[in-house]
């Protein structure tokens, strides 16, 4: 890693935070580096992610809120804890709304975790979030976890039919191979770590 990428260590370490706040000490933006770095970690590191957050959110400079409540649910998720997750990327969907020129994927993984971990009772608000937010696809994992949300919502509520079209266009997405970014070609795209998910589209799309 060269001397550039202090605040991107993948890993952590006793020599390694003491060099991060040695650098840290002598940075202007110190709020940007400790979330980069908490981010870089929140999902292997992930108490050391949330103490470097709490350095982060005592600081003046707002500017990037929103991702750090992102930052903060992924560790928890790693963590197990989910409800904490929840509220998080609550919070980063709050910051949003105040100021929507700064934008995270909240809105896509607030309503997956909920599906994910069955939280019946934030179905209701998983759904209201992912209508608002539709227009903000882009990406096929993004068509791909939206469908999917949609399907598993309408299916505990008994819309059968409208669980099965979700289920058959979540599919649509994830045969999807190329991004259709010219130079990255590979991004964005449905990987593995969704497998759980597709197994449930399927027993819905029967």
């Amino acid at each position: 890693m060269s001397s550039e990428d202090w605040y991107r260590n993948e890993e952590w370490s006793e020599e390694i935070e003491n060099k991060f706040f040695e650098k840290l000490k002598r940075a202007r933006r110190k709020e940007q580096y400790l979330r980069i770095q908490a981010c870089t970690i929140a999902s292997t590191e992930p108490d050391v992610a949330l103490s470097l957050l709490q350095h982060y959110f005592a600081l003046e400079d707002d500017f990037d809120h929103a991702q750090a409540y992102c930052d903060m649910a992924t560790a928890y998720v790693a963590k197990g804890e989910i409800e904490n997750a929840i509220n998080a990327y609550g919070k980063a969907l709050e910051r949003e709304s105040a100021f929507p020129n700064l934008k995270t994927d909240a809105y896509i993984r607030y309503p997956m975790l909920i599906v994910e971990n069955k939280l019946i009772n934030l179905y209701q608000s998983a759904g209201e979030v992912l209508d608002e937010h539709q227009q903000r696809l882009m990406f096929p994992v993004d068509h791909f976890r939206w469908h999917a949300a949609k399907a598993i919502i309408a299916a505990a509520i008994g819309g059968k039919e409208l669980a099965a079209k979700h289920a058959r266009m979540a599919f649509d997405a994830a045969k999807i191979k190329k991004s259709g970014f010219r130079f990255h070609q590979s991004l964005g795209l449905v990987g593995k770590e969704y497998k759980g998910v597709v197994n449930e589209l399927r027993a819905i799309h029967a």
